[in-house]
């Protein structure tokens, strides 16, 4: 019997070391739990400290004393062009188990999970790589423009997933989202392991006590920092009230100016410029502002369609990929034009926008001029 298990332990070494080093990494920060995580903190995203940073947003981590809050922060991808995909857990066989984040190409499954910020359960919406450049999208993320100069601005709506904020896949009260082909080959392109910082940056937050989920009851008092690491001090995001995602900002006009955060929700309005009126000042026109407010409307909502049909072509083209059994490369060529077109579309919409906005400015400077005796 002793032999037995003196040959069993040898063969499981050799595997293990049979592991390639980046697969072993993920092997050993797995983890199962007897319980699942609680449900995701509503709060608000730290200003974008500078241009390259993505938003990996906040997650619970599991240590030797249970479930601990690591804050959502900005952090810089370990090369360029390079995505963030969020780990989440997941419901196997009685246990909750934790499938680890990585960095690639294009963003892949992350359990249906609604971690906000642009990762609304389905891909990712908060921006994209052209040309060595990452461009924001101001509807879902908080940037200063003053700092950060390469933006566009795209609402998005998501109908593929529950709105809520459960914080795991599967079992009672998770998301039932099953990955989708392009997540499927996303995850099977060249991933990287989360960077040293964002190591450091877990390891900080599980010995804050008050980051425990049994101190703060699912409350963290810092939910997010602009930098991994920086947990105290000016730009420290505190956990915001448990609004439902799907609540509009109290002020719409004033949610995306350079300084102000976006609501945490998978609906966020577009930004207006702020040259467009002076902030916190009644509209000179209602009725010429209910105007403008239902052509910007008509727009978004045609884009919408617009967008959702070459989405679906998309999701055919896929379908028919898999159909033919066509080798990767050709998978990967094909999405990559994919995602080219839906950055011309994006590119589209944005001056679509911009057009129609110069169009209602000069609407307003024609109504607040003098008539002439």
């Amino acid at each position: 019997m002793r032999v037995a298990r003196l040959i069993c332990s040898l063969l499981l070494a050799v595997g293990l070391l049979a592991i390639p080093v980046q697969s072993r990494a993920q092997v050993a920060v797995g983890i199962s739990v007897q319980f699942g995580p609680p449900v995701l903190p509503v709060y608000v995203q730290p200003i974008c400290p500078e241009p390259g940073f993505i938003w990996v947003p906040g997650y619970w981590a599991y240590g030797p004393d249970g479930y601990f809050w690591v804050p959502g922060t900005w952090e810089e991808p370990p090369e360029v062009g390079l995505l963030w995909t969020p780990g989440y857990w997941t419901f196997e066989d009685g246990l909750y188990v934790w499938s680890p984040g990585y960095w690639g190409p294009e963003v892949g499954f992350y359990g249906g999970i609604n971690y906000g910020f642009g990762y609304t359960g389905v891909g990712f919406f908060g921006g994209y790589w052209r040309g060595g450049t990452y461009y924001y999208n101001r509807a879902v993320t908080n940037v200063d423009v003053t700092v950060v100069h390469h933006t566009y601005n795209t609402r998005v709506i998501n109908n593929d997933t529950t709105i809520n904020r459960t914080s795991f896949n599967g079992g009672r009260g998770g998301t039932t989202a099953s990955p989708t082909s392009r997540e499927m080959a996303a995850g099977r392109q060249r991933r990287i392991p989360m960077t040293s910082e964002q190591t450091q940056h877990q390891q900080t937050a599980s010995s804050h006590r008050t980051l425990l989920a049994s101190a703060n009851h699912g409350r963290p008092d810092v939910a997010a920092t602009p930098r991994p690491g920086q947990f105290g001090g000016r730009g420290a995001g505190p956990t915001g009230r448990p609004d439902p995602p799907t609540r509009l900002p109290e002020n719409p006009r004033e949610t995306n100016r350079p300084g102000n955060p976006p609501a945490n929700s998978v609906r966020s309005n577009p930004d207006r410029p702020p040259s467009l009126r002076p902030p916190n000042t009644a509209p000179a026109n209602p009725g010429l502002e209910q105007k403008h407010q239902k052509e910007l409307n008509r727009l978004r909502q045609q884009q919408g369609q617009e967008r959702q049909r070459i989405e679906q072509k998309h999701q055919q083209e896929q379908q028919k990929l898999q159909q033919h059994a066509v080798d990767d490369h050709k998978q990967q060529e094909i999405q990559h034009k994919q995602q080219q077109q839906l950055q011309r579309l994006d590119r589209k919409h944005e001056q679509q926008q911009q057009k129609l906005q110069q169009k209602q400015q000069q609407e307003r400077q024609k109504q607040q001029r003098p008539e002439k005796p």
